[in-house]
Protein backbone atom coordinates (compact mmCIF):
# COMPACT_ATOMS: atom_id res chain seq x y z
CA UNK A 1 0.00 0.00 0.00
CA UNK A 2 1.77 3.29 -0.96
CA UNK A 3 0.67 6.52 0.83
CA UNK A 4 -0.66 9.46 -1.55
CA UNK A 5 0.84 12.62 -1.64
CA UNK A 6 0.63 15.03 1.54
CA UNK A 7 -2.34 17.17 1.47
CA UNK A 8 -1.58 20.49 1.65
CA UNK A 9 -2.83 22.16 4.24
CA UNK A 10 -4.73 25.70 3.55
CA UNK A 11 -2.57 29.35 5.00
CA UNK A 12 -4.00 30.50 8.10
CA UNK A 13 -6.24 34.11 6.97
CA UNK A 14 -4.50 36.14 9.25
CA UNK A 15 -0.96 34.76 7.85
CA UNK A 16 -2.28 34.83 4.59
CA UNK A 17 -3.60 38.57 5.05
CA UNK A 18 -0.36 39.73 6.33
CA UNK A 19 2.54 37.95 3.72
CA UNK A 20 0.21 39.80 0.91
CA UNK A 21 0.15 43.78 2.60
CA UNK A 22 3.71 42.78 3.65
CA UNK A 23 5.06 41.98 0.55
CA UNK A 24 3.28 44.57 -1.22
CA UNK A 25 4.98 47.17 1.04
CA UNK A 26 8.22 45.58 1.20
CA UNK A 27 7.94 45.76 -2.43
CA UNK A 28 7.21 50.26 -2.15
CA UNK A 29 9.73 50.10 0.03
CA UNK A 30 12.25 48.45 -2.70
CA UNK A 31 11.10 50.80 -5.34
CA UNK A 32 11.84 53.66 -3.10
CA UNK A 33 15.45 52.45 -2.78
CA UNK A 34 16.05 51.59 -5.84
CA UNK A 35 15.04 55.64 -6.83
CA UNK A 36 17.15 56.88 -4.38
CA UNK A 37 20.53 54.79 -5.71
CA UNK A 38 19.65 54.57 -9.40
CA UNK A 39 20.87 57.14 -11.97
CA UNK A 40 17.04 57.83 -13.33
CA UNK A 41 13.46 58.38 -11.28
CA UNK A 42 10.80 55.74 -10.80
CA UNK A 43 8.06 58.56 -10.25
CA UNK A 44 8.71 59.29 -13.51
CA UNK A 45 6.44 55.97 -14.21
CA UNK A 46 3.21 57.87 -12.50
CA UNK A 47 0.37 58.33 -13.87
CA UNK A 48 0.64 61.61 -16.19
CA UNK A 49 -2.89 62.90 -16.81
CA UNK A 50 -4.73 62.69 -20.75
CA UNK A 51 -1.69 61.20 -21.83
CA UNK A 52 -2.09 58.25 -23.64
CA UNK A 53 1.13 56.98 -22.63
CA UNK A 54 0.77 58.19 -19.07
CA UNK A 55 -1.98 55.88 -18.61
CA UNK A 56 -0.18 52.33 -18.72
CA UNK A 57 1.53 51.48 -16.93
CA UNK A 58 1.16 54.42 -14.82
CA UNK A 59 -2.26 53.10 -13.81
CA UNK A 60 -0.38 49.95 -12.39
CA UNK A 61 2.60 51.25 -11.09
CA UNK A 62 1.74 54.69 -9.57
CA UNK A 63 0.49 52.97 -6.61
CA UNK A 64 4.02 51.47 -6.01
CA UNK A 65 5.90 54.70 -6.19
CA UNK A 66 6.44 57.55 -3.54
CA UNK A 67 8.18 60.61 -3.62
CA UNK A 68 10.23 59.76 -0.55
CA UNK A 69 9.90 57.87 3.00
CA UNK A 70 7.92 60.33 4.67
CA UNK A 71 5.09 59.73 1.65
CA UNK A 72 5.51 55.76 1.77
CA UNK A 73 5.29 56.24 5.89
CA UNK A 74 2.23 58.07 5.82
CA UNK A 75 0.26 55.87 3.61
CA UNK A 76 1.44 52.34 5.19
CA UNK A 77 0.09 51.81 8.45
CA UNK A 78 -3.48 52.77 7.13
CA UNK A 79 -2.47 50.28 3.96
CA UNK A 80 -1.56 47.38 6.25
CA UNK A 81 -4.48 47.91 9.10
CA UNK A 82 -7.09 48.39 6.58
CA UNK A 83 -5.48 45.72 4.11
CA UNK A 84 -5.52 42.76 6.55
CA UNK A 85 -8.94 43.70 7.96
CA UNK A 86 -10.48 44.23 4.60
CA UNK A 87 -8.31 40.49 3.66
CA UNK A 88 -9.64 38.86 6.18
CA UNK A 89 -13.56 39.61 6.43
CA UNK A 90 -13.50 38.24 2.74
CA UNK A 91 -10.22 37.60 0.84
CA UNK A 92 -11.85 36.95 -2.41
CA UNK A 93 -14.30 40.52 -2.48
CA UNK A 94 -11.04 42.00 -1.31
CA UNK A 95 -9.22 41.07 -4.59
CA UNK A 96 -11.57 42.55 -6.33
CA UNK A 97 -12.20 45.40 -4.35
CA UNK A 98 -8.75 46.06 -5.26
CA UNK A 99 -8.61 45.87 -8.35
CA UNK A 100 -11.69 48.35 -8.47
CA UNK A 101 -10.19 50.95 -6.41
CA UNK A 102 -6.78 50.88 -8.56
CA UNK A 103 -8.63 51.36 -11.66
CA UNK A 104 -11.14 53.95 -10.25
CA UNK A 105 -8.37 55.84 -8.76
CA UNK A 106 -6.47 55.59 -11.38
CA UNK A 107 -8.63 56.50 -14.34
CA UNK A 108 -9.68 59.46 -11.96
CA UNK A 109 -6.28 60.93 -11.86
CA UNK A 110 -5.69 60.19 -15.38
CA UNK A 111 -9.14 61.95 -16.45
CA UNK A 112 -8.85 64.88 -14.04
CA UNK A 113 -5.63 66.12 -12.32
CA UNK A 114 -3.89 68.91 -14.35
CA UNK A 115 -2.15 68.61 -17.37
CA UNK A 116 1.65 67.93 -16.88
CA UNK A 117 1.46 66.26 -13.71
CA UNK A 118 3.07 63.33 -12.51
CA UNK A 119 0.45 60.88 -9.57
CA UNK A 120 2.22 58.23 -7.50
CA UNK A 121 1.52 56.99 -4.28
CA UNK A 122 -0.75 54.39 -3.08
CA UNK A 123 -3.17 56.71 -0.86
CA UNK A 124 -5.66 56.34 -3.48
CA UNK A 125 -6.00 52.62 -2.44
CA UNK A 126 -5.99 53.86 1.23
CA UNK A 127 -9.27 55.91 0.60
CA UNK A 128 -10.44 52.62 -1.40
CA UNK A 129 -10.08 50.29 1.06
CA UNK A 130 -11.44 53.24 3.64
CA UNK A 131 -14.46 53.79 1.58
CA UNK A 132 -14.97 50.07 1.05
CA UNK A 133 -14.51 49.07 4.27
CA UNK A 134 -17.36 51.52 5.47
CA UNK A 135 -19.47 50.50 2.59
CA UNK A 136 -19.60 46.63 3.77
CA UNK A 137 -20.84 48.20 7.09
CA UNK A 138 -23.22 49.79 5.17
CA UNK A 139 -24.56 47.77 2.17
CA UNK A 140 -23.75 44.18 3.83
CA UNK A 141 -25.46 45.59 7.46
CA UNK A 142 -23.84 42.97 9.10
CA UNK A 143 -23.13 43.11 13.02
CA UNK A 144 -19.03 42.56 12.08
CA UNK A 145 -18.59 44.87 9.29
CA UNK A 146 -20.75 48.22 11.02
CA UNK A 147 -18.77 47.39 14.14
CA UNK A 148 -15.37 47.78 11.80
CA UNK A 149 -16.77 50.95 9.86
CA UNK A 150 -17.22 52.72 13.07
CA UNK A 151 -14.16 52.27 14.45
CA UNK A 152 -12.58 53.33 11.62
CA UNK A 153 -14.88 56.32 11.64
CA UNK A 154 -13.30 56.69 15.18
CA UNK A 155 -9.90 55.64 14.30
CA UNK A 156 -9.42 57.65 10.82
CA UNK A 157 -12.76 59.56 10.07
CA UNK A 158 -10.73 62.46 9.72
CA UNK A 159 -8.61 61.21 6.34
CA UNK A 160 -12.38 62.20 4.66
CA UNK A 161 -11.18 65.41 4.56
CA UNK A 162 -8.25 64.63 2.12
CA UNK A 163 -11.15 63.67 -0.70
CA UNK A 164 -11.28 67.71 -0.59
CA UNK A 165 -8.87 70.13 -2.69
CA UNK A 166 -7.25 71.30 0.12
CA UNK A 167 -3.47 71.14 -0.52
CA UNK A 168 -2.36 71.55 -4.25
CA UNK A 169 0.50 69.04 -4.24
CA UNK A 170 -1.68 66.29 -2.79
CA UNK A 171 -3.90 64.55 -5.61
CA UNK A 172 -7.54 64.87 -3.98
CA UNK A 173 -8.59 63.00 -6.82
CA UNK A 174 -6.59 60.32 -6.45
CA UNK A 175 -8.09 59.89 -2.39
CA UNK A 176 -11.92 61.09 -4.34
CA UNK A 177 -12.35 58.26 -6.83
CA UNK A 178 -10.50 55.45 -4.96
CA UNK A 179 -12.80 56.48 -1.88
CA UNK A 180 -15.66 55.68 -5.06
CA UNK A 181 -14.22 52.86 -6.26
CA UNK A 182 -13.99 51.38 -2.48
CA UNK A 183 -17.91 51.86 -2.42
CA UNK A 184 -18.99 50.73 -5.55
CA UNK A 185 -17.03 47.37 -4.84
CA UNK A 186 -18.96 47.16 -1.57
CA UNK A 187 -21.99 48.09 -3.21
CA UNK A 188 -21.56 45.30 -5.91
CA UNK A 189 -20.68 42.85 -3.10
CA UNK A 190 -23.62 43.43 -1.04
CA UNK A 191 -25.62 43.56 -4.50
CA UNK A 192 -24.17 39.64 -5.52
CA UNK A 193 -24.42 38.37 -1.94
CA UNK A 194 -28.39 39.20 -1.97
CA UNK A 195 -28.29 37.86 -5.16
CA UNK A 196 -26.78 35.04 -4.62
CA UNK A 197 -29.27 34.52 -1.26
CA UNK A 198 -32.55 35.35 -3.37
CA UNK A 199 -31.52 32.14 -5.71
CA UNK A 200 -30.57 30.01 -2.72
CA UNK A 201 -34.17 30.65 -1.13
CA UNK A 202 -36.41 30.19 -4.05
CA UNK A 203 -38.53 27.39 -4.86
Amino acid sequence: MTAGPPTRRPMHPLRRALTLWGALIAVMWLLLIADWTTPGHLTDWGIVPRDAEGLFPGLIAAPFLHVGAAHLAANMVPLAVMGTIAALRDWRACQVALAVIALASGLGVWLTSPAGTVTVGASGIVFGLFGYLLGRGVFLRRLGDIAISVILILAYGSMIWGVLPTQSHISWQAHLFGFIGGLAAAFALARRQGSTAGQGSAT
